[in-house]
């Protein structure tokens, strides 16, 4: 899925406000202070959008897509905290969009809470745009799903669960993020 041109050339003139604004995707370090926080914020998906154009700081973004009520999400999370734990240091920002019903507020605060107990001290996301638009966004029909961006925010990879014949492990996540980082290069 890419970003239509006026969406792009609109994210990119943006990426300077942003980050003159703290608004960044730049996970947590594992020596950083503030590695034992974790928050939960609310974007709608053109801000997430333009956050995600805006990420200098990484040479690559995962963004994996779940929600509490998705027993596979849950289950393969720790697989995503341990994506941020090998290779944030590296160059690899992670980010978990959560597609729980943000006017649940139940949903939200299992949410956060799952997070914490997870220590998913990455960048956290609540889809703040109308329950399921978040599937409609990405252009996909289950979760888990995650997409792989590169440097200029363009997606350059997806590993979903559409096609019954062909799911996607974590493993396989792994194994691409870690040959994109150890070549550099933008190979689909």
């Amino acid at each position: 899925m890419n970003l239509p041109r006026y969406a792009a050339v609109a994210a990119v003139s943006l990426a300077g406000l942003l980050a003159s604004a703290g608004h960044d995707l730049t996970p947590a370090r594992a020596d950083d202070s503030s590695a034992g926080s974790v928050k939960l914020e609310r974007l709608s998906w053109s801000d997430f959008q333009k956050r995600i154009a805006s990420n200098t700081q990484a040479k690559w973004t995962v963004v994996d897509a779940w929600a509490t009520n998705c027993g596979p999400c849950k289950e393969n999370f720790p697989h995503l905290v341990e994506l941020h734990k090998k290779y944030g240091s590296k160059g690899l920002a992670v980010v978990s969009l959560s597609l729980d019903d943000p006017t649940d507020e139940k949903a939200v605060a299992d949410a956060e809470k799952f997070l914490k107990e997870k220590k998913a001290t990455f960048t956290n996301v609540l889809l703040s745009d109308d329950s399921g638009d978040g599937f409609d966004k990405l252009n996909i029909s289950a979760i888990p799903a995650v997409f792989l961006y590169g440097p200029d925010g363009k997606e350059v990879k997806r590993f979903t669960m559409d096609d019954p014949n062909n799911q996607f492990t974590y493993e396989e996540v792994e194994r691409e993020v870690a040959s994109r980082l150890a070549d550099g290069k933008a190979s689909n």
